[in-house]
This record gives structure tokens, sequence and C-alpha cells, in this order.
């Protein structure tokens, strides 16, 4: 495929056959078409896509001049790294940071006197970091790996920094290309889950083998609570079949904060197969059944307000446990439904190992699945 550097003149002719074309513009890399679509928006792009993309360039439909005329955006496909990632790299290091910061004062108990006066002693807190940062670049790089590969123009991994109580939001790609058909759509969705949990299972089995740390004095008695993260299904599995433990009856005995990165690979897992919007479920449940898909995305958000009202009067369940977690992923689920999904191409049908590829996908996510993830226990 051609490069931004060397895109062929855009194929006016195919584009003439479905729009009737008035005045053409040139802003920057991009070339703007103006006039009147003579056929439906997606059909336009269904007509014409492929000699433009043959061609190097992508396009999209909008409206303009107060939604009385049409425009044809075509811009150069990049299918490279535009010199140095500044923003990534950034993000990325001030997660890195972020990371240690917390795991050292959560997860490895160090006094916060003890880290000012003696900054470097974050660095004890480097397997955390490697865990968490190591299973959520991997499931981006499996969506970027695989965006290259269905030539669709993604973008470097953001990971972004946080605080309390793992230090990071998570990662994000964006997809900037129009997706070619429901077999990128579906490759690209669900590359991310499997190769974040292949990830997650490597990084729970290495934080299972190795050993407990010491729980001080001061962290114990603490204010008389703490917040429990109780294990999802995968990690009990795992734990099972290498015959190791995942609590200890002595309260100043704690599991490795390594396996807090596979706890996080699952619980990330999970909100990322939700089936709405443009989230990995929604694009896997898009390919799989198509624009039904959205019939699926509007019951979400209720099932999951649902689930937050029945831990709260139903069981019991302070606000600040795994209630306002569901009542808060409950409207972030609605916003990522509002927008849609993502609309390939070439709407043909999977075939069936895709479609059981899909189902094993989404069985492997309710493996990662808790009715309460976090709650708030007296000691």
């Amino acid at each position: 495929m051609d490069s931004p550097d060397s895109a062929a003149e855009p194929p006016i002719e195919a584009l003439r056959s479905v729009f009737h074309l008035r005045e053409t513009r040139r802003d920057d890399d991009r070339l703007l078409f103006y006039g009147e679509s003579l056929v439906p928006e997606r059909m336009l792009v269904r007509e014409v896509w492929g000699a433009f993309r043959e061609a190097g360039y992508e396009i999209q439909v909008a409206s303009t001049r107060g939604g009385h005329e049409d425009v044809v955006i075509a811009r150069p496909v990049s299918q490279g790294i535009d010199g140095i990632p500044w923003k990534n790299l950034g993000l990325f290091l001030a997660t890195v940071v972020s990371t240690l910061l917390v795991g050292s004062l959560t997860w490895y108990y160090t006094p916060l006197s003890e880290l000012l006066a003696n900054p470097l002693v974050v660095l004890r807190a480097w397997p955390f970091t490697a865990a968490v940062l190591g299973v959520l670049a991997t499931h981006e790089l499996g969506h970027y790996v695989m965006g290259r590969y269905h030539g669709v123009d993604v973008s470097l991994p953001y990971v972004l920094p946080f605080i309390f109580p793992f230090g990071t939001l998570g990662a994000v790609i964006r997809m900037r290309g129009q997706m070619p058909d429901r077999e990128a759509l579906f490759d690209i969705g669900v590359a991310g889950p499997l190769a974040g949990l292949a990830a997650t299972v490597v990084v729970t089995a290495v934080g299972l083998s190795l050993p407990p740390i010491a729980v001080p004095e001061w962290a114990i008695r603490g204010t008389g609570q703490v917040i429990v993260f109780n294990n999802p299904p995968l990690l009990d599995l795992i734990a099972g079949v290498l015959g190791q433990p995942t609590e200890y009856s002595d309260p100043s005995v704690a599991v490795n904060p390594v396996i807090i990165g596979g706890w996080v690979g699952m619980f990330f897992t999970v909100l990322n197969l939700l089936p709405v919007g443009q989230l990995d479920g929604g694009h896997i449940l898009r390919a799989m059944v198509g624009e039904s898909q959205e019939r699926v995305a509007a019951v979400v958000p209720a099932a999951l307000f649902g689930l937050a009202a029945y831990l709260h009067y139903g069981l019991g369940y302070g606000l600040d446990e795994s209630v306002g977690l569901w009542g808060f992923w409950g409207l972030l689920s609605a916003v990522v439904a509002f927008k849609g999904p993502a609309n390939p191409v070439d709407d043909s049908p999977l075939g069936p190992v895709r479609i059981a590829v899909g189902v094993a996908t989404f069985a492997l996510g309710a493996l990662c699945f808790l009715l309460v993830p976090v709650e708030i226990m007296s000691v």
C-alpha cells in the first residue's frame, strides 16, 4: 500500500459516480471535495472506499455550509510512526512514576516519612509497576499490531497515570481510520483482550510463585478497616492449578503485590468486554451479529445500574464499595453506547471460526467477573 508521502492521485472519477462534485480544495495533507452525495452516506463510502484506499487515502463524509452541502474528506493513510511519539512516552513515564509511588505506599507498605527521606525507595515497587504496565501494554499492543496488520490507522498506546489504588486508569489507543470489514473489526477488537489475558495469566502465575511480603504493625492497626479486592474465578483457578494460596490467615503476611497486576488485568478485561459502543466488547459483538449489537448495548447500562441497586438495597453494600463502581460504569457505558459502534465499510458476516473465537473470548471474560470486586471489611 502506498505511504502518505507517495499517495497517488485520488480517484476522482470513482467519486463522481456517486457524488456531484462542485469544488475541490486542499487543507494541508487533506483533500476536500464539496458537492452533493447522490446516494446515502454509508453507500457512498462503500462505493468509493476501495478505490481511494488503493490510492493511499482514507475518506469520511461530513456536512458543511449550514448542512446544505456534503464534503468528502480524503487524507493520506499513515502506516508508520511520524517522529518521536512524545505524548505516548510522556504519559508512559508519568505512569511509571505514579505506579511506583502508589505501589510503594500501598502495596509495599512504605511509610510516607521514609519515602520523603529517600525517594529512591519507590524502586522497591518495580515488580508491581512491571506487572501492571506489562498487562495493560500487552492488551493495547494486541490492538495495535492487529490494526497495522489490517492496514487501519491506529495510534500507539496511551497509558494513563492516576492515584490509588493502582496508579493508573488503564491504557487506550486511537483508531483513526475507517474499518474495512467485519473481519478487521473483529480481529482488532479481540486481539486486545486475548493478548491481555495471556499476559494476565503469566503475571498471576509469577505473582503466586513469589514469596509473600511482611505487613508492618502500623499497617495492621490502621483505622480498623481495610479495602479488600476479591478474587475473580480465573485467579482462584490459576492458584488452584499451582497449589498456591491467595490469602493468609496471619495478618502480618500478605500476598506478593505482583498478583495485583493479574487482578488489574482481569478487572480491566471485564470492563473492556462490555458489549457497548467502541469498547472491545462492542467491536467484537458488532462484528459477530451486525447492527443487532446496538440492541444489546442499550440494555447494558440498565443492567449495571440494576446490579448497583441490588448490591446496595438487596445486599446492603455501601456506595463507596462496588455499588459506586458499577453505578459509575453504568453511566459511562450509557455515554459510550450513545456514541454508537464502529461501522465497517464491508458488512459481510463473519465465518464460524471467528464466531467461535468471539464466544470463547466472552466466556474467558466471564471468568474474570465478580459481583463484588471491592469491599470494605473491619479488622
